[in-house]
């Protein structure tokens, strides 16, 4: 055994050289390459996490600014249809009071034939009750006197 160990000492003081030196090559190469790529990386890993993080907050931003432009665009259309309305209850209003204007110019109208009217056959009456008047004062003396002259005497008969 001894000629064991003796020969594990001779390959463990050969192997000592590799192990410094595979020692200081991972020190060489954490210092020059792994820790430029980690800190590459996590910057990388920042940035996109940053990036997605910031294009969050303006998906946020722009989902608000849409709900206030919705909400603006409804009050808008709430305002026209108050104005539509508004504008139709006016000119619904204007159409009445023409027709009202119009409904009394015309009674007044009427009113003033009727009355024009009413005095023709007032007129008429009375022309027609002096004519009546005359023609039976005529009729009469004519029915009551057939044989009398001009002066109111009668004349003889032969």
């Amino acid at each position: 055994m001894g000629q064991i160990t003796s020969q594990l000492g001779q390959l463990f003081a050969q192997t000592i050289p590799t192990v410094i030196f595979v020692f200081f090559l991972m020190l060489f190469l954490d210092r020059l390459f792994f820790r430029p790529l980690s800190r590459t990386l996590d910057a990388r890993a920042e940035a996109t996490s940053g990036a997605l993080a910031e294009a969050r907050k303006q998906a946020a931003a722009a989902e608000e600014k849409l709900s206030q432009y919705e909400h603006a665009l409804q009050k808008a259309r709430q305002e026209i249809y108050r104005l539509r309305e508004a504008a139709r209850r006016d000119a619904l209003k204007e159409r009445e009071d023409k027709i009202q204007k119009s409904r009394a110019a015309a009674e007044s109208m009427l009113k003033e034939a009727q009355g024009t009217l009413a005095m023709e056959v007032m007129k008429s009456k009375i022309e027609l009750r002096l004519t009546v008047e005359s023609l039976a004062a005529e009729v009469t003396e004519a029915l009551l006197a057939p044989g009398l002259d001009k002066g109111g005497q009668r004349g003889t008969e032969v």
